[in-house]
């Protein structure tokens, strides 16, 4: 995937605001954060609206048809070209990403440098809340997109499939699913906030084969997008993210190894 059609860099979403196609979503976790300061237009991206409701880990993905029917009510039509972005956390702004392309919108990107590049880039900011009208969307969905945890025990034993457990060393050490290996989702971004060049995300995705599948995880399945989409920038698209991660992966009891500090690897 071209690096331009992830990713949108701030000095070119100035050019854009005012377009009566655009829609700008601030993908924040907390909704506080958005009322605070927001790009202009912008509407608040909330996470649980687009994850099952009655689901006991977090950001478990909504079933393809009402998913579908979410991003239409969120005002967003086939048409519409969409950029998201987040204040301080890359991942989070991805995850809504990764989310989208999943049901099947090919106009969506991601603010490369979130709220912080576009104040840098002297963007005016608000606080009043915004909504679009609401809009029908009907994707073509990518389920390739995300893998469930029975896909994830049978990759454990499968040599074409690499899972990648991309939170920091400790929390990997502390416990993560047997022959993963670990890729930190932090060097690939510079502050939480930018996704590092192409060179050198490349550089640092090496040890995965480029004709192997790749899993990736987290905590909750929001790190996870990071890795995966890195893994789309440097042209390797057989690439899923086990949505549940180690929030639904030790909530099943399924087999893990480490050091038995599960407390350490809780970052979403």
């Amino acid at each position: 995937m071209k690096r331009e059609n992830m990713l949108i860099e701030a000095e070119e979403l100035l050019k854009k605001i005012g377009n009566e196609n655009l829609r700008i979503f601030d993908a924040t976790i907390t909704e506080d954060a958005y009322m605070q300061g927001h790009i202009p237009g912008a509407v608040y991206f909330n996470h649980d609206r687009f994850s099952l409701p009655d689901s006991p880990y977090m950001c478990t993905i909504l079933p393809v048809d009402r998913l579908m029917e979410q991003i239409g009510r969120a005002g967003i039509s086939n048409d519409s070209e969409v950029v998201v972005y987040a204040c301080g956390m890359l991942p989070y702004a991805i995850r809504a990403w990764w989310v989208l392309r999943y049901a099947g919108h090919d106009k969506v990107r991601v603010l490369n440098g979130g709220f912080t590049a576009w104040k840098n880039a002297g963007g005016a900011t608000e606080q009043a809340p915004q909504s679009y009208e609401p809009a029908v969307f009907k994707g073509n969905p990518r389920p390739e997109m995300f893998a469930d945890k029975d896909e994830v025990f049978a990759a454990m034993e499968n040599q074409e499939v690499d899972l990648v457990n991309v939170l920091p060393p400790v929390s990997y050490e502390a416990a993560h699913i047997p022959n993963s290996i670990n890729l930190s989702c932090m060097d690939l971004m510079d502050g939480l906030e930018y996704l590092r060049p192409n060179d050198q995300l490349a550089l640092h995705l090496k040890e995965t084969p480029g004709n192997h599948r790749v899993i990736t995880y987290c905590g909750g399945g929001i790190a996870a997008t990071v890795n995966a989409a890195a893994h789309l920038l440097t042209g390797h698209e057989n690439v899923a993210v086990y949505d549940g991660s180690m929030y639904e992966w030790l909530g099943e009891g399924m087999p893990v190894t480490g050091n038995g500090n599960w407390e350490i690897w809780k970052l979403k």
